[in-house]
């Protein structure tokens, strides 16, 4: 017996040593030759267990995946589901959670009350003023036609403009622009980049194909930016710099150089905000002046909300292209429902966790509200059970139409599809070395699988574990 023990895998052990105190213990004081018989139970889905097991593709790396039946709730598959992973940008199903529990129908655009000829107001970190994918004009029409002769803009206090653990050197990419409590243009400036036109040539000049090119013709948005657009010279050119970059920002300034290119191109790169470029910004756009000053209403001021867009507006933007800026912005609106001193992104995770969340396997290690952050910790289960409180809580067809589809939009629109149509919904998480991938796989009998499948510190292109995630949900999608 003891030699049988000390083969055994640590798991089992233990397991033998709760089944011999249970069951087989008193029994020996009665015969001691009663043989013992161990009944190890059988790993669900074992085929599954097969291929990840076997497959090469995952074979180095970190590896967690679990599967629930959305309906029932029955745990169908795990493997390392209690292990903490980076999650990436499936973190965005946690502040999509917060936005249903902590948010109305439509979102607070801004908070103001009126005195005399002034109206005062404040941000409350809605995104959406002007903005480029998720524009609403109900904030910008509010404020160009009140009647008051003098808008004052008032500061509140706020998160730092990039969240903890943050890669400082992506502050000049379209997916990281700063946190603030009043949002314009999303933040970011627009490049609209023409073919570059060639030169005319002298008769016995050079060919066509080796003919000078002109400057490209480039068009920013907002325009305020362009006098602050140039072509980059020549020692700024680094062979560091990404060859799919067109525009590159000084990291200090506003300051903004357009690489060379042969090419038409588009390009979004975040601006460095302050509070005189806002109130320079919203002065021009409203065509108004404004000033800044404090928030300082008295005992008969009526401080109301205007109410913007609609939720699901947002969400659906966020969740199917993957948007952090939108989900950065969305738990700075949840903490206005907390109180008004501050917006504040830690005070609304805490009450999440708190309130909502306490129930889930495991804690997730949460930080900010995109999943760019590398400090955010959780554990497949504990996804799979977020998974499941979506599925209780929504309709199924309103969670659906605001994730990624398989073969429709966003992040998914290459993958999860046949000629069938969509069997997979979700959201995807990528950082460099890891990708992960949360969602719903509809099975050919009907059944909605929550799925949340986590890979973890591989090295090297990320195609050959996206295209063995796929592998292995559609044997789930086959199978189940």
């Amino acid at each position: 017996m003891l030699k049988l023990l000390s083969v055994l895998p640590r798991s089992l052990y233990f397991l033998l040593l709760l089944t011999l105190g249970a069951t087989q213990l008193p029994a020996c004081a009665q015969s001691t030759d009663t043989p013992l018989v161990v009944v190890i139970p059988a790993a669900k889905l074992p085929w599954l267990q097969n291929m990840v097991d076997s497959s090469a593709v995952l074979r180095q790396h970190q590896v967690g995946i679990s599967l629930a039946d959305a309906a029932t709730g029955e745990t169908l598959f795990g493997y390392n589901d209690s292990r903490y992973f980076t999650p990436a940008s499936t973190m965005k199903l946690f502040s999509f959670y917060a936005g249903l529990k902590m948010l109305p129908d439509s979102l607070p655009s801004l908070r103001y009350f009126s005195r005399g000829d002034t109206l005062f107001f404040q941000g409350t970190g809605d995104p959406t003023f002007l903005h480029g994918d998720v524009p609403s004009r109900r904030a910008y029409a509010f404020l160009a036609n009140r009647p008051e002769k003098m808008l004052a803009y008032c500061d509140i206090a706020s998160v730092p403009i990039y969240g903890p653990s943050w890669s400082w050197d992506d502050y000049t990419y379209y997916f990281q622009p700063e946190r603030t409590a009043f949002p314009i243009y999303g933040n970011t400036v627009r490049f609209y980049a023409a073919a570059p036109l060639r030169a005319p040539q002298r008769p016995g000049g050079a060919s066509v194909k080796r003919a000078v090119l002109l400057p490209q013709r480039v068009r920013v948005l907002p325009r305020s930016f362009a006098p602050l657009t140039e072509q980059a010279p020549v020692n700024f050119l680094s062979p560091d710099i990404d060859p799919d970059t067109h525009v590159r920002r000084d990291p200090q300034t506003n300051r903004f150089y357009t690489l060379p290119s042969t090419k038409k191109w588009i390009d979004e790169v975040p601006f460095r905000t302050s509070r005189t470029l806002l109130l320079r910004m919203l002065g021009d756009t409203l065509r108004r002046p404004i000033v800044g000053v404090l928030w300082r209403p008295k005992p008969g001021d009526e401080i109301r909300t205007l109410r913007g867009l609609r939720v699901d507006s947002l969400y659906r933007r966020m969740l199917r292209v993957s948007d952090n800026f939108l989900a950065e912005q969305l738990l700075l609106m949840c903490s206005t429902t907390l109180g008004h001193d501050s917006l504040s992104t830690s005070r609304a995770i805490r009450v999440m966790q708190r309130k909502f969340l306490n129930t889930l396997p495991d804690k997730p290690v949460w930080v900010d509200g995109s999943g760019l952050s590398r400090l955010n910790l959780t554990t497949p289960r504990t996804f799979t059970a977020l998974l499941l409180k979506l599925h209780q809580e929504v309709e199924e067809p309103r969670l659906l139409s605001v994730l990624a589809a398989g073969g429709g939009q966003g992040t998914l629109r290459k993958r999860y599809h046949d000629a069938n149509g969509t069997w997979f919904w979700g959201k995807t998480g990528t950082l460099t070395n890891n990708v992960n991938i949360a969602g719903y796989v509809r099975t050919k009998t009907g059944r909605l699988v929550a799925v949340s499948f986590f890979n973890n510190g591989f090295p090297g292109d990320d195609k050959p574990v996206r295209n063995e995630m796929e592998r292995l949900l559609r044997e789930v999608r086959d199978r189940l």
